[in-house]
């Protein structure tokens, strides 16, 4: 059985309850089982619980999250019952969310109240999907009249957006569907980019990777929609046409672990297949470490910028260059590289700066 567990989240009037409908149709028909843990946010204001009826908005939300993590665990023992091979669990905003509605401090707060970390919580999704507002780039068709919860301007739509982009920025697998086309186009492409997650019709990765002068550190942590994840990748024993890693990922001393197995296609494409671990599967698995590389140790920037998402990759052994990746839906797409962000030159396809060949010789920098 195979459950995989997204989030659709998105500013206000971004579309998402029709791409809801959408997702429904289109993964139903692929053959998948299609739940969907509706907004607990909804589901409490309509029943009178609100941030302006309970004590404090941090009342609030202390429930409001509790009570998404619950639905949601409900959710995933009912689908391991379920006869079907393929489930997709959709959830209508996710727990980061709420992130969006609360200062640090209280964030803070409600994690500790509830005995929940940050990145535990985020990547406990597999994929989260980000619609942005039509308020940014699509005003015409920026409405308050088929929500009667929606009070937004324009301007508070954006900030809320933008605010939203933050929470769930450091997600390993963070899409973001901008307002470039009309919205017709716009679901289309989220379809493709669950499609492509989930690995329809196979699960192919396609990104453009490129050296960089090292970059201003402050000025990256700085940034609302940067967040800082620290990385140790291993390479286990594989055979030649194919790459067999595991990954301990996370910040503040929590973390969360991967296997990963890779082929190339084409110098833009390879089929990549992703597996969450336990801690003591991924202990066990480094067992099977290739004696040949040794651990990449990175500390990598996630960073949100003009409805695009990059991860920046600093070695320790560099000092003047680092190198910039971001996963695209079609390898003709075009890259906008983020300002501040200086270009040495594109490495994709460059097999000296793989991963594998880093783990095995570290190339010099230029």
């Amino acid at each position: 059985m195979d459950i995989s567990k997204i989030v659709i989240t998105g500013g206000p009037c971004a579309g998402k309850t029709t791409a809801l409908s959408w997702i429904q149709n289109a993964f139903t028909k692929k053959g998948y089982r299609v739940l969907f843990v509706p907004e607990t946010a909804t589901e409490l204001i309509s029943g009178g619980v609100a941030p302006w009826t309970c004590g404090t908005n941090e009342d609030y939300q202390k429930g409001q999250v509790r009570l998404q993590l619950v639905k949601e665990e409900i959710f995933q023992e009912a689908a391991k019952t379920m006869p079907a091979d393929r489930i997709l669990i959709v959830c209508d905003r996710g727990a980061l969310d709420n992130r969006a509605y609360m200062n640090d401090e209280e964030w803070a707060r409600v994690l500790d109240a509830l005995h929940v970390d940050e990145v535990s919580l985020r990547d406990s999704y597999d994929a989260v999907f980000h619609l942005v507002t039509a308020a940014r780039g699509a005003e015409d068709a920026y409405t308050l009249s088929n929500n009667t919860a929606r009070t937004e301007s324009v301007e508070q739509a954006c900030e809320l957006d933008d605010k939203l982009i933050a929470a769930w920025t450091g997600h390993p697998h963070l899409r973001i569907i901008d307002n470039a086309t009309d919205f017709q186009k716009k679901l289309e492409r989220l379809l493709t980019e669950i499609s492509s997650f989930l690995g329809e019709p196979e699960p192919m990765e396609i990104e453009r990777k490129y050296l960089i002068e090292y970059p201003d550190i402050a000025w990256l942590e700085s940034l609302p929609k940067c967040e800082k994840v620290d990385i140790i990748q291993t390479y286990l024993v594989s055979p030649d046409d194919r790459q067999i890693r595991v990954r301990k990922r996370g910040s503040g001393g929590h973390y969360i672990y991967y296997r990963s197995e890779k082929r190339r296609v084409t110098p833009y494409r390879r089929v990549s297949v992703e597996k969450r671990l336990t801690e003591a599967e991924y202990l066990e698995m480094l067992g099977s470490a290739d004696p040949a590389a040794h651990p990449i140790r990175k500390t990598r920037y996630c960073l949100a910028d003009s409805d695009a998402y990059f991860e920046i990759d600093i070695y320790p052994e560099w000092k003047k260059q680092a190198v910039l990746e971001i996963e695209l839906a079609d390898s003709e797409e075009e890259v906008h590289i983020p300002e501040g962000i200086r270009v040495i030159r594109e490495v994709t396809g460059d097999k000296r700066y793989s991963n594998r060949a880093l783990a095995h010789e570290m190339v010099p920098e230029d």
